[in-house]
């Protein structure tokens, strides 16, 4: 358990690990334990990120080595780690490791937190928290952590809200546990770039059908157009625009899997003027028209 993490030629981006090719049409909210996920990979999770989604992953017991933001640290349950969106990170884990791993859609989230002051910022932060065992903290964590698992594994009635609550609930129980000293530092260049990153998707949520400009969506984070690009190069590997491209993208094919719109409609409301217009630069994008993606989508 002391080697170093494995490095990769360059930081893959995932849904949940190991699963490029997930959409997030209709997942929000995933759970599993550990030791599911990590012993298909033969315990080792190697550095990675995910471009949307926000972790909570709680160890009950057994050991792990982690790499978080760039520090390695060896740990032992009873722990919890949050990982933000964007924040890389990789996992060795003992085989006697017991825990869950929490998976919530950041934007989800963020929206369920809209009117809890400063819960956001203090929790969805890159953070390790330990306790000794027994401890009040590690107790009401792991109660919460065991709510949210029966709601999500369970059918009764009202399953959606229900979730809603529990994740309020294990948010709320991780914040009041939090140390008073873990308020934000400030930013260094990296982790500006990163900040830039976050409110520059936050804006292409809030507007993508209107298909904004760069500079529109440069200009309340106060930086240019050109260095709009650069940060998002540094830190997704790709454009601005290839951002704004990719969300079109994905509400287009959640329309056309999930409703019943017709292509011209579904491009009218996505900002595009002209249907054929549309066609060709979904077919630019995803490589089927419109038309054959859902064909394929429905079956």
């Amino acid at each position: 358990m002391s080697r170093a993490l494995a490095a990769t030629p360059s930081l893959p981006a995932y849904a949940l690990y190991g699963e490029a090719g997930r959409t997030q049409a209709t997942d929000w909210l995933h759970c599993e334990t550990i030791r599911e996920r990590s012993q298909r990979h033969d315990w080792e999770i190697r550095p990675h990120r995910h471009e949307s989604l926000f972790q909570i992953l709680h160890i009950h017991g057994g050991q792990a080595e982690v790499l978080l933001d760039g520090a390695q640290t060896a740990l032992r349950g009873p722990c919890v780690l949050t990982v933000p969106a964007l924040a890389p990170h990789g996992f060795r884990f003992a085989p006697d490791i017991d825990g869950s791993v929490i998976t919530v859609l950041e934007r989800h989230l963020v929206q369920l937190l809209s009117g809890a002051g400063t819960l956001a910022t203090r929790v969805m932060r890159a953070q390790t928290l330990a306790w000794p065992r027994g401890a009040a903290p590690a107790r009401a964590l792991a109660q919460a952590v065991m709510q949210l698992r029966a709601e999500f594994f369970g059918t009764a009635p009202w399953r959606d809200v229900a979730l809603d609550a529990a994740l309020l609930s294990l948010v709320v129980a991780l914040g009041r546990h939090l140390p008073e000293d873990s308020a934000e530092q400030p930013a260094a260049a990296g982790e500006r770039a990163l900040a830039h990153v976050r409110r520059f998707r936050e804006l292409v949520e809030q507007r993508f059908r209107e298909q904004p400009t760069l500079a529109a969506l440069a200009a309340p984070l106060g930086i240019t157009p050109t260095q709009l690009n650069r940060v998002c190069h540094q830190v997704l590997g790709h454009s601005a625009l290839g951002v704004l491209h990719g969300r079109l993208v994905l509400e287009a094919q959640r329309d056309l899997a999930y409703t019943t719109l017709s292509v011209k409609q579904i491009a009218l409301g996505l900002g595009f003027g002209d249907a054929g217009y549309f066609t060709r630069f979904f077919q630019r994008e995803t490589g089927h028209t419109p038309s054959a993606w859902r064909a394929q989508a429905v079956r």
